[in-house]
């Protein structure tokens, strides 16, 4: 089943207040911090319907930010490289 934009996102699972886990505080966080809320967030993606299609998303349109489809800025910076 193909998904657009509007329709995956309305059923995602990082929806609400469960989002602030999805990217990094504007100030400079420890890396023990980083690290839990990077795997905090994995886990919701990896309970979410649509976590292809979000990934998809954010390599399609090149995110530079923030965890979709279950992967950091930097491991979809890999991926891509592959």
């Amino acid at each position: 089943m193909q998904l657009d934009s509007v329709d995956w996102r309305s059923q995602a699972a990082c929806q609400g207040e469960m989002g602030n886990a999805f990217y990094p505080p504007l100030s400079s966080e420890r890396r023990a911090i980083r690290l839990a809320r990077e795997r905090r967030a994995k886990q919701v993606c990896a309970s979410c319907g649509v976590q292809t299609a979000c990934l998809e998303q954010a390599l399609d349109n090149g995110e530079r930010y923030g965890i979709w489809g279950g992967l950091t800025d930097l491991e979809r910076k890999h991926l891509s490289a592959s």
